[in-house]
């Protein structure tokens, strides 16, 4: 031991006494301080706290058993070793010295020669003494930090003993220090604690170290998770375990953790029902389990009809607020006597005997009905769940009524796998749509052909746009106080591979389902003003053509900047292009409709209402568009001359127009008695086949070039 760096303190009132203890320290190497009493003692340590005190027990001021007591009190004082002298006899002395906190005793008289051999022990005995206490004080650190523990059993003695930290993991006292083995698993979950017993009595039995996690239950029942390596460190000449260590670890940060990613793949965020993940999982374990026992299940996909119109007219918040209102009073309609639960699942995500509700995205829903015994029973549910969504909901104070759409599959009826299954429930939900949406519909094997013509529809629709395969037909509109054409209308067409030229209302309604209208529509704006252009090359008289919009389009931020570039393209004035939409504009997004509307007509391209009168109408909000005209739906100029109220109606359309500046067409118009009728109440405009069919560009042009020549007001062929 190098002892030079070594600081003795020696205390005692016998001045004689200090000199030849400092002397025989001092030729054994160590550096020494001197004194005469406890409080100079104390005065000193606080200066420089020494390795080692030598302090004689009776003293005046002080005596050595209240400077020990008070050397004890100081920074670093714990870890000073102090060693107190006094009499051979004086037993009663000693116990006290260790009481205050003594480390060891040296009788007087001294042995002087065996003195500095007694101070290099105490020294090496305090050094291990200090590394094994900074050694635990690291562990005990690291244990806390980690959230780890370590724990002994004595299986002969029946005694379990645990660090301070493990204790504390296991919901005890952390200074319990030891328990009996009966009481060692008291605070394991309910649940849990058959199985950790058998494990540890197999590690006894069979001398097998093992890992195991579970529950324990802390103070205030606040539940941890927990996992545990057991090692056994000795057995006895059986292979029978007599110790066992253990580390536990606090893992319930983990398995937090592990619930919120599990809950993030499994479970929707916005309604907390499970997702399409969790479903197909639960949906495969179903059918699986109905093919064992012979039994049938039912698909039930659920669409919300015009979920849309909420989100454009009030916001994606309060769709979001419908979606999770739906979900929960979806899951409420399933009444306890149909065996059926909220989720479905348990904690762990396993299967129970229940059901599954859940949500696949947008505003789509599923169901499972495990166990179902007939289609009454499925029938029964799914008449239920339309119910339930029939009644209103308030969402943001507003009041909505929101229907809902479902298709229903069974196995092994409608499939026998899962693809299957859901491909067929889908299809009978589009089928329960078609009937009139607010209802359910079983699959039926027809169906399928009717979806596979339709998807094949739809390709060949995508590949219609790609390859140019839409023509335009153009029907005059005419004054009717002049007789001569004013305007077109385009109209557009598809020139089916199969089946021919095609009429709008074959594939518009499906091209507004795959989101191809707005590519379509600026197909149609740019042939618009490519044939003005052709025609104007050609010689003819121009006359605004009108193309018709969707809603959707109107909402484009870029419609404007699309029309303009391609006016400016073919350089053609603003006056030739004209845009209709449907008054369903006044439905979605009315806001930026406006300002699409105006800059539209800060261009100069007049704006017209079609179909009007057969929508929603606010006069508010049409006097604030920059429209102008309005087109009456052929459905009022039909019965016009043999219906009284479909005149009243036109009537007031063309005087409401008129007070609002705006000019009127009639469209449908077929008979003379109907034309005569619209003149006489002051309609400015009409179209129809009394005139002329819509025709090709070619044959338009013709027909215009002969109308030219002849500067009369004949009907084109």
């Amino acid at each position: 031991m190098n002892t030079e760096r070594h600081r003795i303190l020696i205390v005692d009132d016998d001045a004689g006494g200090r000199r030849l203890t400092r002397a025989t320290l001092m030729r054994a190497g160590f550096e020494t301080s001197e004194a005469c009493d406890g409080a100079e003692a104390l005065q000193a340590m606080r200066e420089l706290l020494p390795d080692l005190v030598l302090m004689d027990v009776s003293m005046p001021v002080m005596d050595g058993f209240t400077c020990c007591a008070e050397l004890r009190k100081l920074p670093g004082g714990q870890r000073v070793p102090v060693v107190m002298m006094t009499g051979l006899d004086d037993v009663q002395s000693i116990e006290r010295a260790f009481e205050v906190g003594a480390t060891d005793f040296i009788t007087k008289p001294i042995n002087w020669p065996i003195l500095s051999h007694r101070v290099r022990y105490m020294l090496r005995a305090s050094a291990a003494i200090n590394q094994l206490n900074h050694n635990q004080r690291r562990l005990s650190n690291a244990q806390r930090i980690g959230e780890m523990g370590d724990w002994e059993w004595d299986v002969r003695q029946g005694r379990v003993s645990a660090s301070e930290q493990a204790w504390r993991i296991f919901g005890r006292d952390s200074g319990l220090g030891a328990l009996e083995d009966d009481q060692f698993l008291t605070t394991v979950h309910e649940e849990d604690v058959e199985r950790v017993r058998l494990a540890c009595e197999r590690a006894i039995e069979n001398g097998d170290d093992f890992a195991i996690e579970h529950r324990v239950v802390a103070r205030g029942g606040a539940l941890r998770h927990v996992h545990q390596q057991v090692e056994v460190i000795e057995q006895d000449e059986l292979g029978r375990a007599v110790r066992l260590a253990g580390a536990v670890h606090d893992i319930t940060r983990r398995k937090d953790a592990e619930e919120q990613v599990r809950r993030l793949a499994y479970f929707d965020t916005l309604t907390g029902l499970p997702n399409r993940l969790l479903f197909t999982e639960q949906l495969i374990k179903a059918v699986a389990h109905a093919e064992r026992n012979g039994e049938q299940l039912a698909i039930m996909f659920i669409d919300l009809d015009d979920f849309k119109r909420v989100n454009d007219t009030l916001g994606h918040g309060a769709g979001d607020d419908l979606l999770k209102q739906i979900g929960a009073r979806l899951s409420g309609s399933i009444r306890g006597l149909d065996l059926l639960t909220r989720s479905g699942v348990d904690n762990n995500g396993s299967s129970n005997n229940g059901h599954t509700i859940a949500r696949l995205g947008g505003d789509e829903f599923i169901v499972l009905l495990n166990n179902v015994q007939d289609a009454v029973d499925a029938g029964s549910v799914a008449r239920r769940l339309v119910s339930a969504l029939a009644e209103p909901v308030t969402v943001l104070g507003n009041e909505l009524y929101v229907s809902c759409s479902v298709g229903v599959a069974t196995y092994p009826g409608d499939g026998t796998d899962i693809e299957t299954l859901l491909m067929n429930a889908d299809t009978a939900m589009y089928r329960a749509k078609e009937g009139g949406r607010g209802g359910f519909q079983f699959y039926d094997r027809s169906m399928n052909a009717s979806a596979r013509a339709r998807l094949q529809m739809e390709t060949l629709l995508r590949r219609a746009v790609e390859r140019n395969e839409f023509v335009l037909h153009y029907q005059p509109r005419v004054d009717l106080t002049s007789g001569r054409i004013v305007g077109a209308e385009a109209l557009i067409r598809w020139q089916h591979p199969e089946r021919g030229l095609l009429p709008p209302k074959e594939f518009i309604p499906l091209a507004e389902e795959a989101h191809l209208v707005i590519p379509i529509a600026e197909w149609v704006i740019a042939e618009v003003c490519r044939q003005i252009a052709a025609w104007q090359g050609n010689g003819l008289r121009p006359i605004p053509v009108a193309v018709n919009l969707a809603a959707p389009h109107l909402r484009e931020r870029e419609l404007p900047e699309l029309v303009e570039r391609v006016l400016r393209q073919h350089a053609l004035p603003s006056s030739l292009l004209e845009i209709e939409v449907t008054e369903s504009i006044l439905m979605h997004d009315p806001e930026l409709s406006l300002a699409n509307a105006r800059r539209l007509a800060e261009l100069g391209v007049k704006l017209s209402i079609d179909d009007f009168g057969t929508g929603y109408s606010s006069l508010s909000y049409l006097k604030r568009l920059p429209i102008a005209s309005l087109k009456i739906d052929q459905s009022f100029v039909r019965d016009i001359a043999t219906d009284p109220d479909d005149a009243a109606i036109i009537t007031a359309i063309i005087a409401m127009a008129h007070s609002l500046e705006l000019r009127v067409v009639a469209e449908g118009v077929e008979t003379e008695a109907q034309r005569l009728f619209l003149k006489a109440r002051g309609c400015d405009e009409f179209q129809g086949f009394l005139f002329g069919h819509p025709v090709g560009a070619a044959e338009f042009a013709r027909a215009m070039t002969r109308l030219q020549h002849q500067h009369g007001a004949l009907a084109l062929a």
